[in-house]
């Protein structure tokens, strides 16, 4: 399936918006619509190429509870190599099956 394009998307973020307009009495709406446009590059960007940043914000979360796991450590390279260990532990089992 090819993604959408430039103007289906713009199609498509207009209706959101005046159904939002529509709907202004609802703040939890209201409140959507402005988090939508906040982040509409990036939501644009997705919708166009596909292509997302959870790999990197999955590894930022591994690297964040190493730290908190290795709490305590004196020797910053060992907290280093813990977090390079963490984020590198599904490619190097998919690598090597069982």
């Amino acid at each position: 399936m090819s993604p959408p394009g430039h103007s289906a998307i713009s199609a498509t973020r207009y209706r959101f918006f005046a159904h939002v307009a529509g709907h202004a009495h609802l703040p939890e709406l209201v409140t959507l619509a402005e988090t939508v446009e906040q982040w509409w590059d990036g939501i644009e960007t997705y919708l166009t190429t596909g292509i997302t940043n959870a790999a990197s914000e999955g590894n930022n979360r591994l690297i964040k509870l190493e730290v908190r796991n290795a709490f305590g450590f004196r020797n910053r390279a060992n907290q280093r190599l813990r977090s390079r260990c963490a984020t590198t532990r599904r490619s190097r089992r998919e690598a090597h099956p069982h």
